[in-house]
């Protein structure tokens, strides 16, 4: 016969196990879980950066699909890339940038371009478009916000 408080020490041991065996089961459910998210990513890391080497391979305006829309990239400004490359919209805005003849301000470049200057959220969008062409190496923003081309 057993000894009963071995018997109850074998119970509690158990019930002990028990519950660890449901964390551990919880745990490796949610580290498979995270595991397939990251293979999806992946993926889509994998397709985006095909997509993007098949478009600079190219010349022309790339475009990569994102969430399923089309999107329009800016590449950057680099010996072999032509200006022909850029979005037409990016393209009239460089021609307004460099038919101003020097330093101009996102408003001038909104009037050149026939956007109602007037309504200030009319020109953030072209701001952002402005500060890309910069980042990019198209444009050279200087420090009072202006815009030259660079040469």
């Amino acid at each position: 016969m057993v000894d009963p408080e071995v018997h109850e020490r074998i119970t509690a041991r158990r019930a002990e196990l028990d519950e660890l065996e449901e964390q551990l089961v919880k745990q490796l459910s949610e580290v498979r879980a995270e595991r397939d998210e990251l293979a999806v990513a992946v993926r889509v890391w994998q397709r985006m950066s095909e997509q993007l080497a098949d478009e600079r391979a190219t010349a022309g305006s790339p475009v990569v699909q994102v969430a399923g829309r089309a999107v329009r990239l800016v590449p950057d400004r680099a010996s072999g890339v032509a200006e022909s490359a850029l979005p037409a919209d990016y393209q009239r805005i460089l021609a307004a940038v460099r038919q101003a003849g020097g330093p101009v301000a996102t408003r001038a470049v909104g009037e050149a371009l026939g956007l109602d200057t007037g309504v200030r959220g009319k020109l953030e969008p072209l701001r952002g478009k402005l500060t890309k062409l910069a980042d990019r190496g198209w444009l050279h923003k200087r420090g009072d916000g202006k815009f030259t081309v660079r040469l």
